[in-house]
């Protein structure tokens, strides 16, 4: 079995979502997602995210946002990171690009937030 994430910013993210884990089936899955080894997180292109999101949705990407593709909706991304380029098109098209920790700081009960990945 693992140890863990080494990442101290990242252990302090996870102990913060545990807490709300225990009544939040999304944040539970964020915090399952969080523990694995960095090899298995998602890389989801943004024409990912605009094939899968309606016009105002927030995503949840569990890993990181890269910029193959275009944003045609006002999307709102929380993600682990963006690549320069994905972060420019999603605030160009009026949408927001912002941590995970960001997005619990925001929204702590995880209300109209989809996990895409």
């Amino acid at each position: 079995m693992g140890t863990g994430p080494t990442n101290y910013q990242l252990q302090l993210l996870i102990a913060e979502l545990e807490e709300k884990a225990q009544e939040s089936n999304l944040w539970k899955r964020v915090v399952q997602e969080l523990k694995k080894p960095t090899r298995q997180r998602r890389e989801v292109n943004l024409y990912k995210i605009s094939k899968n999101a309606l016009d105002g949705e927030t995503m949840l990407v569990l890993g990181k946002v890269l910029s193959l593709g275009d944003v045609n909706k006002k999307v709102d991304v929380a993600a682990m990171s963006f690549s320069a380029e994905a972060k420019r098109k999603i605030t160009a098209n009026k949408g927001k690009a912002y941590t995970i920790k960001e997005l619990f700081e925001q929204n702590p009960e995880g209300k109209k937030v989809r996990i895409l990945g």
